[in-house]
């Protein structure tokens, strides 16, 4: 096989990354983006020569106005998508924002309409499925110090 045809047959995900915020009562902060029928979590695709950290931080203040300490790696999303192509979603620990980091929040006008803190039970009501999977796992990530990897929002089958 020529370098060529190795080449053409590569992946080339594209790649995005959010964060996981939470309240003092262990609620989830999700946005309401104003071009979605839905609920998302902030974040949005990594920039060539970005890291997905790098992305996620920058994202976050851009959609939330805010710096917060962006922590480890939760979950890793095997996330294809026949209209989009192949997708690689990570998302890390933005920790617990209190009440004075909430009121800095100022919103990116032509993107978000809201945000607010929902318990984990409310999610199903409130975004897709394959991400209400995602976040469940990332707080199952976060309350085990562990990394979760995942496809289509789902660990996958391993053979034993």
């Amino acid at each position: 096989m020529s370098e060529n045809e190795h080449e053409a047959k590569m992946a080339r995900p594209r790649m995005a990354a959010g964060a996981l915020f939470f309240d003092e009562s262990d609620r989830v902060l999700l946005v309401e983006p104003s071009y979605k029928d839905y609920r998302d979590i902030p974040g949005g695709y990594v920039e060539k020569g970005e890291s997905p950290l790098q992305a996620c931080i920058r994202e976050v203040h851009e959609e939330l106005g805010i710096m917060p300490a962006i922590g480890r790696l939760l979950v890793v999303d095997w996330a294809p998508n026949p209209g989009e192509g192949d997708k690689i979603l990570y998302l890390f620990d933005g920790g617990r924002l209190g009440p004075d980091e909430c009121r800095r929040i100022e919103l990116q006008a032509d993107e978000l309409c809201g945000y607010a803190f929902h318990h984990a039970e409310e999610l199903p009501g409130l975004t897709i499925p394959r991400l209400v999977r995602r976040i469940t796992a990332g707080i199952e990530a976060r309350a085990y110090s562990a990394t979760a990897y995942l496809e289509h929002g789902e660990a996958p089958q391993v053979a034993s």
